[in-house]
């Protein structure tokens, strides 16, 4: 995901590439904006600028092999967490992993989708999905191990205000205590649900809607 497919959004484009570039990546952020925003495409391609030590603030040059793992969001240091919920397949104890296949597919199709958007892709409109624990315990064990490309790591956490409170105090632990080269992007539309204690922890960027006149030139 590049940054110039990224509908406006320019100064926050110019600040999370400035801020890579000069080494200064805290460790832990917070994306907050009203669906269509461009949360999710922003967060991912701030993932692949570091992950791939891309330069300029059109996201280019780096690690070639590491651009084309984004083409089909494939990266192995890159992780996502959203909310999951109960189908026909995954009856019990559903996390993000079980619907990995679905998550890209919704990524390339919709990244400007919301929550109704993603959950009509796992056909289930009528169930309200959250973040549980098991995505907290995932996120642990993938920590545990080096990175495969021997730089970071990047966990983007999409709707982190649905986590329930169990894996809330558990990613609170991975906040207090984090790992060397480790990054925390949590996006919500809401974010005085996320609580107090994880908020406090991350830096926060707000994304205003896109105006009419970016949408307009991005249809011509």
């Amino acid at each position: 995901m590049q940054f110039s497919e990224i509908l406006g959004q320019e100064y926050i484009k110019s600040h999370l590439t400035k801020s890579a570039s000069s080494g200064r990546i805290p460790h832990a952020q917070l994306f907050v904006g009203p669906e269509g925003s461009g949360t999710l495409p922003m967060a991912i391609a701030y993932a692949q600028y570091i992950l791939c030590n891309n330069s300029s603030t059109e996201n280019e040059g780096g690690n070639e092999s590491c651009n084309l793992k984004f083409d089909n969001i494939s990266h192995p240091d890159l992780h996502f967490i959203y909310p999951t919920v109960t189908t026909d397949s995954v009856k019990t104890k559903p996390k993000s992993i079980d619907f990995l296949t679905e998550w890209r597919t919704f990524i390339q199709e919709n990244p400007y989708g919301g929550l109704f958007d993603w959950y009509r892709t796992l056909g289930v409109q009528n169930k309200q999905g959250e973040i549980r624990v098991e995505d907290a315990e995932s996120i642990l064990k993938s920590l545990a191990l080096k990175s495969y490309e021997g730089g970071y790591k990047v966990i983007i956490i999409w709707m982190a205000d649905k986590m329930n409170i169990p894996s809330s105090n558990k990613l609170l632990k991975l906040l207090e205590e984090p790992t060397d080269k480790t990054l925390f992007i949590l996006i919500s539309e809401n974010e005085e649900d996320i609580i107090q204690t994880i908020r406090s922890r991350c830096q926060v960027l707000h994304f205003n809607g896109l105006n009419e006149n970016v949408i307009a030139q991005a249809l011509v």
